[in-house]
């Protein structure tokens, strides 16, 4: 057998000629068994060519998008994935191509790897549910390993612990895989963590697992050479995964000595020809001989559509009002338009591949303002009605576009000023500036120094009435992510002055059309999450002057009074208006701001009064009413609240997921997104009226994917938290990465490029990832574990929906029967199951030697179900330490870094463990999310005080805090916060961390969804430095005791490293009580 390597080292390897790159990009090579053909997968279909080169035959040629063939040992058949039922799906069909037949029904993603012996059945990769002894946290994103039938039934789990390339050897006895131990992207180059992956090697007949590699360098996708006593694997030890070799006894040695980008989807043959593909070319590879490219031409055209014509009815993102109030201009997939507001009729006005956004009219109605992606850079751009005579937009039959100004850097968010004459805008993405229509100049009016942009738009400013100043939300001081709101001249003159004074997260300012009023929302009364951030508003108002004010706080009876008097004033200012018309233009410029700074802290009130989910809102025209849309009880509605009857009530119900409001300059209508349809509420009654969206608009699918290439790879190049991209040229991937973008036929295969590309940053929280597809088949669940191959049931699940039954279904009994259908060894369970959740079921069960009966019952979702197998392994984890410790030592286990795990913890401290005497703090698979503060001041307590009542020692400070001792599991999948908080725990000594290093990717992310709805991308674009000045991203942290699980262990529910944890702990208060 092979043996485990504790080193590598590289020997001399065939030198490369300088590597070309073709337009090609193809993906997932597998050469047949007897080295004459190399199937491939390009622009999502599977395609076979000679293996010296030449034209490729299509084998699939449909809309589904497939993948990841795999030939059958004898090369008659192929194994293949299809999205063809959403999802993805096992399929067989024959090497020279026809019929394929699906062998998979199960709504998760199922990856074939390899025919078993005999070709008798397909070995797949697929994140189901753990076998009933696996002591593994059941995640949902590790897969297990199966093997179905090539003749159908219900798949076989051949590994409970996670293994991804996996291949059986000729005999079908041995099985070599990489693992995986945390979440991050396979296609992750240069990592030298904890997290890169290794060799192993499982036997089937006595269940060993033996880890072949363990270089601290990534080791992937192994085969078998022609001999078990050889595997073939790609590594990054020489800086890019390569082609290497490790014999029997021997050390591993280097084949391929390709540089820059990484080899990947590495096949052998049975006569140990390699094929591969580096950078998206395919090569082959003899025993002994240097690599060669293999040539391949295509003589069929896409299945794809090159352009694409759809609907914008229902996709609105975002809208702006007309002044008038007859237009709406929104954007629709980075496109804009306008619609009337009376009639059916919308109006295309851009049409680019790049995007669009932040789109306004000037304040006359005469043009649009927005922000432009465009030739490497966001631009302001400005379009207006060509021909005269034409009154609106949605009515125009012509535009011009121009640049308002050129700008060295990104400009964008704009938005005009009441006169006209200016635009503010975010220049550099941190900075408020002010670009004077006249004098063509451009001013900083709040320098980068006060705010840092965490995500495109989070920075947010409004103009005043009289165009002479701005409101905005700022970071003072630093302190990013809790802003205050702040006014300043608008020619720049003077610092900011902050009216909040707030101190919690203030933003969103809008000033009032009568120019005393400033409001915006705070979180500084909501119910506020663990994690250090509010998650409840209010709408809070600054008045600027006395009078603003005490016209706020008149009662019915005070205002009308002073409306009636307001009423005779202006129509003797109208008429002198008139008269100072004639001869004074001038007479129509807005009235002129008063603010009153001192003491302006004092004239603030809470226009809300009860916290929420807020949305947006608007103060009324007269500022007597406050319109909000708030979610209190699920998606979000419209409210008001009447400051004069003191009344709140909800106006229209709308149960909405996304939204958006503006009202019209006349107070009248309030013109709402709900989900992307656009509707007008009058603000008096609440009737509703729909909005016609009538337009389309053509999408050229290669078009916008070159465009989504240049946006992310801009993005990173400005938001990527380290100068130097971690020592990668980002310029020369650029480069490379764009030959290949028009090889690319659809958005998954485009994703999976971009995360290749991203991956060359060796940063955690990147990469790219498909997020569309049709729906596919929703799996139901039973709440039932399995016997391995069979239908006899070997656990129920405590929340299965068998035990809301009268006659119990156990452990021992089997299932023959659903909705009648019997259940043999040809009968796919899954296919049966699939649509039945919530929906009335009939299974039939047998007892051992009793007779069957039936029970109905509704099955529950796969969500649900993994729910049930996470709660299961909870409570076994803490029963193990309970009866570990004999009582004294309680469990808690932390899966990611939100609220709701914050109030679960602190209710088993103090509730389930308040008279243990330590708690074992197992954080392993922590996902992250932000609440390493809150869970190290809960962890961290220190009694300081104690209380006395009547003579009685009892609880003192803090009484919210866990003053005794913990010790803290972690291992390779903690990430993000996951890793921050151990970290933290370890800079301040608070305990012993015991388990696996967990890798370096304490930073934070943003993650963007592009405006095709269907691939997001991640950039780390803040990091963290520790104690000691050094960033956290990419360094490990190594636990104070170092314990692997071993999988075989783990299979059989042993959990070496938490048992490790306990005995650690208790013979820490052993020794303690001692001194």
């Amino acid at each position: 057998m092979l043996l485990a390597l504790s080193a590598a080292t590289m020997l001399t390897a065939p030198s490369n000629a300088a590597d070309k790159i073709s337009e090609h990009w193809l993906q997932h090579a597998a050469i047949s068994p007897n080295g004459k053909e190399i199937a491939f997968s390009y622009r999502g279909d599977i395609y076979k060519v000679d293996a010296k080169g030449g034209t490729a035959v299509p084998l699939s040629l449909n809309a589904a998008w497939e993948g990841h063939p795999v030939w059958s040992n004898d090369g008659k058949s192929l194994a293949f994935a299809s999205d063809r039922n959403g999802n993805m799906d096992v399929y067989v069909m024959p090497s020279a191509g026809g019929k394929a037949n699906r062998l998979t029904y199960h709504s998760a993603n199922d990856i074939p790897t390899s025919f078993g012996k005999g070709d008798k059945s397909v070995l797949f990769s697929s994140a189901r549910l753990e076998a009933a002894a696996s002591a593994f946290n059941p995640l949902s994103r590790f897969p297990e390993l199966y093997q179905v039938e090539t003749s159908g039934g219900t798949p076989a789990q051949v590994l409970t612990t996670p293994a991804e390339n996996a291949h059986w050897n000729k005999a079908g006895t041995k099985l070599v895989y990489q693992d995986k131990k945390g979440l991050e992207s396979d296609l992750r180059k240069h990592d030298r963590s904890a997290f890169a992956r290794d060799i192993w090697m499982y036997d089937a007949k006595t269940g060993a697992h033996t880890q072949l590699t363990s270089d601290a360098a990534g080791d992937q996708e192994p085969v078998w050479g022609r001999k078990d006593d050889t595997v073939y694997f790609l590594s990054d030890r020489s800086g890019t995964f390569n082609v290497w070799q490790q014999d029997e006894g021997k050390e591993a040695k280097q084949l391929t000595d390709h540089s820059l980008h990484a080899v990947r989807s590495l096949s052998a043959s049975s006569k140990d020809k390699l094929a591969y593909l580096f950078f998206g070319d395919l090569y082959t590879m003899e025993p002994g001989k240097k690599p060669k490219a293999v040539t391949v031409t295509f003589a069929t055209d896409s299945h794809g559509v090159a352009e694409e014509r759809m609907p914008v009815r229902g996709r609105m993102g975002e809208f702006a009002i007309s002044p008038d109030g007859k237009e709406i201009a929104f954007v629709a997939r980075g496109d804009v338009f306008v619609t009337s507001t009376e009639f059916d009729t919308t109006r295309r006005i851009t049409d680019t591949a790049g995007q669009e956004r932040s789109v306004s009219f000037a304040s006359d109605g005469k043009s649009l303002i927005y922000a432009a992606e465009r030739d490497g850079k966001w631009r302001i751009m400005e379009t207006k009605k060509r021909y005269d005579g034409e009154k609106y937009f949605f009515a125009a039959t012509g535009f011009d576009e121009s640049e308002l100004f050129e700008s060295e850097d990104d400009a964008f968010q704009p938005l005009g000023s009441p006169d006209n004459k200016k635009v503010a805008f975010i220049g550099d993405r941190h900075t408020i500036r002010v670009f004077d229509r006249e004098s063509k100049s451009v001013t900083t009016v709040l320098g980068d120094e006060y705010n840092y942009s965490y995500v495109d738009g989070d920075i947010t400013f409004a103009w005043s009435p009289d165009s002479k100043w701005l409101t905005a939300d700022f970071a003072k001081s630093g302190r990013l992510f809790f802003t205050n709101i702040a006014i300043m001249p608008a020619d720049g003159s003077a610092a900011p002055v902050d009216i909040s004074l707030s101190g919690y997260t203030d933003t969103a300012p809008q000033w009032h059309a009568d120019g005393g009023i400033v409001y915006w929302a705070s979180a500084r009364y909501g119910q506020r999450d663990h994690g250090s951030h509010g998650t409840q508003f209010d709408i809070f108002a600054s008045f600027l002057n006395k009078d603003a004010w005490d016209k706020f706080n008149l009662n019915k009876e005070e205002l009308a009074l002073r409306e009636e008097a307001d009423k005779d004033a202006k129509k003797d200012d109208a008429d002198k208006d008139k008269e100072a018309k004639d001869g004074d233009e001038k007479a129509d410029e807005a009235t002129p701001i008063t603010i009153e700074w001192d003491a302006i802290e004092d004239r603030q009130a809470r226009l809300t009064i009860h916290s929420s989910d807020i949305a947006g809102a608007v103060l009324s025209k007269d500022a007597d009413k406050l319109f909000y849309l708030s979610a209190f009880e699920g998606g979000y509605d419209l409210w008001v609240h009447d400051f004069k009857e003191s009344e709140t009530k909800k106006l229209v119900p709308m149960g909405a997921g996304r939204v958006g409001m503006s009202m019209t300059a006349d107070g009248k209508h309030l013109i709402v997104l709900a989900d992307g349809s656009l509707k007008k509420i009058a603000t008096a009654s609440g009737k509703v009226e729909g909005i016609g969206v009538s337009g389309d608009q053509t999408i050229s699918a290669s078009a916008e994917r070159r465009y989504f290439f240049e946006h992310i790879w801009r993005q990173v190049n400005d938001k990527f938290y380290k100068p130097g991209f971690h020592g990668q040229d980002w310029d020369a991937m650029r480069r490379d990465y764009a030959k290949k973008v028009d090889s690319i036929g659809n958005n998954r295969d485009f994703a999976r490029l971009m995360e290749e590309m991203l991956g060359e940053l060796n940063g955690s929280h990147t990469g790219a990832y498909f997020r569309g597809g049709a729906s596919g088949d929703e799996t139901a669940g039973l709440g039932l574990l399995f016997e391995n191959g069979s239908f006899k049931v070997a656990e129920v699940l405590k929340d299965s929906p068998v035990n809301a039954q009268e006659t119990a279904v156990s452990a021992g009994m089997t299932l023959t029967a659903i909705d009648g259908q019997s259940l043999d060894a040809s009968t796919n369970l899954h296919k049966l199951l699939n649509g039945k959740s919530g929906e009335r079921t009939r299974l039939t069960f047998k007892p051992e030697g009793a007779d069957a009966f039936d029970v109905v019952i509704k099955p529950t979702s796969l969500g649900a179900e993994n729910n049930m197998m996470y709660e299961r392994w909870v409570e076994s984890r803490r029963a193990l330490v309970e009866e570990l410790s004999g009582g004294r030592l309680g469990y808690v286990h932390v899966p990611r870094m939100a609220d709701s795990v914050y109030r679960s913890v602190y209710r088993d401290l103090f509730g389930r463990y308040m008279g243990a005497e330590a708690v074992v703090v197992d954080t392993r698979f922590n996902r992250g999310g932000d609440l390493t503060d809150d869970l190290v001041r809960l962890l961290g307590g220190k009694q300081y005080m104690t209380n006395m009542p009547h003579g009685r020692k009892a609880q003192g400070e803090p009484l919210t805090r866990w003053t005794k001792p913990t010790i803290v599991l972690m291992n390779e999948g903690n990430y993000s916060d996951g890793h921050c908080f151990p970290a933290g725990y370890s800079n301040l000594k608070m305990g012993k961390t015991v388990g696996a290093p967990v890798p370096g990717t304490c930073s934070y992310v943003w993650w963007e969804r592009l405006m095709s709805g269907d691939v997001v991308f991640g950039i780390p674009q803040l990091g963290i430095l520790d104690t000691e000045g050094d960033w956290l991203e990419n360094k490990q942290l190594e636990p104070d005791v170092k314990i692997l699980n071993a999988p075989e262990d783990v299979a059989t529910g042993k959990d070496s490293q938490l048992e490790k944890a306990v005995e650690l702990m208790l013979a820490d208060l052993d020794a303690a009580k001692e001194q």
